[in-house]
């Protein structure tokens, strides 16, 4: 009974999906509420998905010549004042820092929202020639932002994540470098999270404050609502003629620099959890994975099972094992391992010793494979990357299965009314026709996608000529 209990302990996605997500967070011990409102405690569990996504994107930033730095949580407020459309976007969200001790503080300090201002200040001292450029950097680090409404991973006041800022003698380097970032986002969620994703550029409306273009990857969840999975944006030069960030350019006049950032947050667990989880919990792909394999022992007080095990254990010691020996039942064990998502389970009893072989169940779709104890190795390796592309081609196949077309405001409300999903639409480019169908629907522009494609000739909301295909969606 006990292992039953576990699983009925989560609500099933399609009764409702919040509340599963809610569920699934909780009983794989990936958050803790806090006496904290609005913030998280992050457990082992969670964590160790985020440092598995941490050491990956890492090694691809520094692949790219990206090197880490690490600059302060606290911004006064007249340098947060200097760009005026960034302090407006940020605004409702800041904290106040208004004592230090027990004197009151004669300029307020914000915690860090975002870095831009501290990036420019700090740039401003360090590039004076164009020997000084490019400055590519990153920090780790976590921001807040006063959010009203909070969810574990996907919003809290605070969160983790990776921010990088980067400098630039001309304008060409600069979208390079955007578009380069995104490019690497995008990969990684592809081939690393196995979550298909649309590149494309945001709307006038929904750019990053004080951008001159703001890039996104967009990927859909179980429920059919939308996810800004990653963004990378163009800042040109404005923040230069904020900040006074100027170089000697090689022909000895003075010019701005022009800049980039980009970020990732902890919302890419949750992003995971929701375009891969079951009624049963957590499916996570094997590349993310903390645990890969876990070797759960059939009658192990028997004689040789728990040593068996261990040399079993010892095998696969290529891969990121673990061994279950836990005073629990195995039908516990099997509820809990599937909860907490690890892609290979591996059963081994007396009976199993016998015959010189185990049993292996896949997470994603609980198949199970009998194998010799001598090709055990061998099966491993070509059951785990076999895993990561079945679970991106479901993911890709529900996407597109949750993807329509709206030629006309009757399609869209049609569509609405009672799914959600991408919805790609033209567009005449008008903010006008954007916050009508906000206002009506409840739906955003995601982005107008890089690959665009020609659904008709006019908009979809006025009827005007169009000029770009957009994703349309509900978002978290």
């Amino acid at each position: 009974m006990a292992d039953k209990k576990m699983v009925e302990a989560i609500t099933s996605m399609e009764e409702d999906f919040a509340q599963w997500y809610t569920d699934v967070v909780k009983k794989a011990e990936l958050v803790d509420y806090t006496s904290v409102k609005g913030c998280m405690v992050i457990r082992p569990a969670g964590y160790a998905i985020w440092e598995r996504i941490q050491a990956e994107l890492d090694k691809r930033f520094k692949e790219t010549g990206v090197q880490n730095v690490y600059l302060p949580m606290f911004i006064p407020e007249s340098l947060l004042q200097m760009e005026k459309d960034h302090v407006e976007g940020f605004a409702p969200e800041v904290a106040w820092v208004t004592q230090g001790g027990l004197q009151p503080l004669t300029e307020r300090l914000c915690v860090r929202p975002t870095s831009e201002t501290l990036f420019c200040d700090y740039y401003k001292n360090i590039v004076h020639s164009y020997r000084d450029l490019p400055q590519v950097c990153n920090q780790w680090c976590s921001v807040v932002r006063w959010e009203k409404e909070t969810r574990p991973f996907l919003r809290s006041r605070e969160f983790l994540w990776q921010e990088g800022h980067t400098a630039h003698a001309t304008a060409e380097e600069a979208e390079a470098r955007t578009v380069q970032m995104l490019n690497v986002y995008a990969d990684f969620l592809e081939n690393f999270c196995a979550i298909p994703v649309i590149k494309g550029q945001k709307t006038e409306k929904e750019k990053f404050a004080g951008a001159v273009a703001t890039y996104t990857v967009e990927a859909l969840m179980h429920d059919g609502k939308a996810l800004q999975s990653g963004t990378s944006h163009n800042f040109g030069d404005g923040f230069a003629k904020a900040f006074g960030i100027q170089f000697t350019g090689k022909d000895n006049k003075l010019e701005y620099v022009h800049q980039t950032s980009w970020g990732v947050t902890t919302r890419l667990i949750g992003a995971i959890i929701m375009v891969h989880g079951d009624n049963s919990g957590l499916v996570l792909p094997p590349m993310v994975a903390p645990t890969q394999v876990m070797i759960v022992p059939i009658q192990q007080k028997k004689e040789g099972v728990l040593e068996k095990a261990a040399e079993l254990q010892e095998v696969l010691k290529n891969f990121r094992v673990k061994v279950d020996d836990s005073d629990k039942s195995p039908g516990w064990k099997f509820s809990e391992q599937e909860m907490r998502g690890i892609p290979l389970r591996l059963e081994v009893g007396p009976k199993d010793i016998e015959n010189g072989k185990c049993v292996l169940v896949r997470r994603d779709n609980g198949e199970k494979i009998e194998v010799a104890f001598t090709d055990l190795e061998k099966k491993v390796a070509e059951l785990l990357p076999q895993i990561q592309k079945d679970m991106l081609e479901r993911a890709r196949e529900r996407r597109d299965s949750q993807t329509y077309v709206a030629k006309n405001m009757d399609e869209f409300r049609e569509i609405f009314k009672d799914k959600n999903g991408f919805v790609k639409a033209m567009w005449c480019g008008d903010q006008a026709c954007e916050d009508a169908i906000k206002e009506e629907l409840a739906v955003t522009s995601r982005c107008m996608p890089f690959e665009q494609e020609n659904l008709g000739e006019v908009c979809a909301c006025c009827g005007k000529p169009a000029k770009k295909m957009v994703y349309w969606g509900r978002a978290y």
